[in-house]
């Protein structure tokens, strides 16, 4: 079976290269000279203008789609997204930000808080696509001026050397998410442009997988979701490939088992943050203070302009119920206390559901302005204001005007938490969880109260069992036990 599942890796392996392989050479198609990135947007239209509409009607256009993956709204009209919701990172894009935020928008010149141009010259195709040049992106999405003036930046170069994505190209915005490489997701930062076996077993080593290996494309619209996201254009999960993970296994009755209750990363996964130090909390408070800033894993603990921050490495996940779906904090909600911690996004499920399962996620915890008034979580700009002035009152007056959201002009500052889901930097089956892990009482890597049981599941019985589990021998037996 190990010869199998070796030789299904290779064919993937070498289907994947052979796509990249068949893919057109631009070397001798693409003549130049280009000026912008509009010049070379209108040589892709020659001959990928169906390309361009599909472009148009996706969420990483738009940054909003039906939002499949909150609970409540899966059949809404109106879409949500990065557009028009907030997190506790920079916060939002409609606060007057969005020239800093769409320097990751696979467009140009999305500038004001208006929906993105419905205008096929001003998709970026190099952005996704170039693997020369040194292409960059700065405010607006546009390419970097200052590159281009020093010679620094080549875009026919760039343009002749377009193929199919890689995960540089996927991770120019999405390693960086938040602001800054390894700010918003745990398991997603730029080590994982070449990494370690060790560090992802998918990307790293001689697999060396491709993001749309898993995240399958169709029309430009690309499968996957996250209780980041609020829609989706597919689900991605482990089982797509990995249909009986566990058959040669010795304990494979035992595994089965436990998927029924656990997810495949939670045991898969046992640490995030593994190739360098991700942000755990942002204290927007702290802003306009004169703090001498500190450095934890080489990264910095406090700005003047943001606020203050904590950083973790090698981190333990936070692990709940899952079913797929998610609650969401919308835009002008009224939060019912303040004094408790706001969920902007939760997982949704429990112990009673029979659809979900313990999930591992990181949880990013911050504290931002809420309206004392209204009672909902103020919008403020701060790309152009707060950086820049660090007046909260004129930074929460701009971002009401550009949103539309009303400021009462009292404000103060409130708990919030994103839990976020891991789903990469999956470990070596040799480097999984093992039973002593999460049972027998010897660490607190689950809660087993907070999750719902009575207590260790191999001790009370799993939510499953008629019958009470006996406890086992000893810490390091081998048990069959149902979760």
């Amino acid at each position: 079976m190990k010869r199998k599942l070796l030789s299904a890796v290779a064919a993937l392996f070498i289907a994947a290269t052979s796509v990249q392989s068949a893919t057109v050479n631009h070397y001798e198609l693409i003549k130049g000279p280009f000026k912008t990135g509009e010049d070379v947007t209108k040589a892709c239209l020659q001959c990928h203008e169906k390309q361009a509409e599909e472009i148009l009607q996706t969420p990483h256009w738009k940054w909003k789609g039906v939002p499949r993956t909150v609970k409540g709204l899966e059949n809404s009209k109106e879409e949500y997204g990065k557009a028009n919701l907030l997190n506790n990172f920079c916060t939002d894009v409609e606060g007057g930000s969005r020239p800093f935020c769409t320097k990751c928008h696979i467009g140009y010149g999305w500038t004001d808080s208006s929906a993105p141009l419905n205008d096929k010259s001003k998709i970026d195709c190099l952005v996704c696509h170039a693997k020369e040049g040194n292409y960059k992106k700065a405010l607006g999405g546009y390419p970097d001026p200052v590159l281009l003036e020093k010679g620094k930046m080549d875009l026919v170069r760039a343009a002749k050397s377009v193929s199919l994505p890689d995960r540089s190209n996927c991770g120019v915005c999405h390693f960086f998410g938040g602001g800054g490489d390894a700010v918003k997701h745990g398991d997603l930062d730029s080590t994982l442009i070449k990494p370690t076996k060790d560090h992802d077993v998918h990307m790293g080593g001689p697999v060396d997988m491709t993001c749309q290996a898993c995240h399958v494309s169709k029309e430009h619209r690309i499968a996957g979701a996250s209780t980041f996201l609020a829609t989706n254009d597919g689900r991605v999960s482990c089982e797509d490939c990995h249909r009986e993970p566990h058959r040669d296994s010795a304990e494979r009755k035992t595994l089965d088992r436990h998927t029924k209750t656990v997810a495949c990363q939670t045991c898969h996964i046992p640490l995030f943050a593994k190739g360098q130090a991700t942000k755990m909390s942002w204290d927007w408070s702290q802003v306009g203070k004169d703090i001498e800033p500190e450095e934890k894993f080489g990264k910095e603990t406090y700005a003047k302009h943001k606020g203050s921050f904590v950083w973790d490495m090698n981190v333990v996940p936070e692990y709940a119920w899952y079913d797929g779906k998610t609650e969401r904090y919308l835009k002008g909600q009224v939060i019912k206390d303040p004094s408790q911690t706001v969920l902007i996004s939760k997982p949704v499920g429990s112990i009673k559901d029979p659809n979900a399962k313990i999930f591992p996620f990181k949880v990013h915890r911050g504290k931002q302005p809420m309206d004392s008034k209204y009672k909902y979580l103020s919008i403020f700009q701060n790309y152009g204001g707060l950086w820049t002035h660090y007046n909260w009152q004129k930074a929460l007056v701009d971002g009401a005007k550009a949103s539309g959201l009303p400021y009462s002009g009292n404000f103060e500052f409130v708990s919030t938490a994103f839990y976020g889901s891991i789903n990469h930097e999956v470990a070596p089956k040799d480097k999984a969880l093992k039973c002593s892990d999460c049972h027998f009482g010897r660490d607190k890597r689950l809660d087993w109260k907070a999750l719902g049981y009575a207590g260790d599941p191999m001790r009370v019985g799993g939510r499953f069992e008629t019958n009470v589990a006996q406890p086992a021998k000893t810490p390091d037996s081998r048990v069959s036990a149902q979760k």
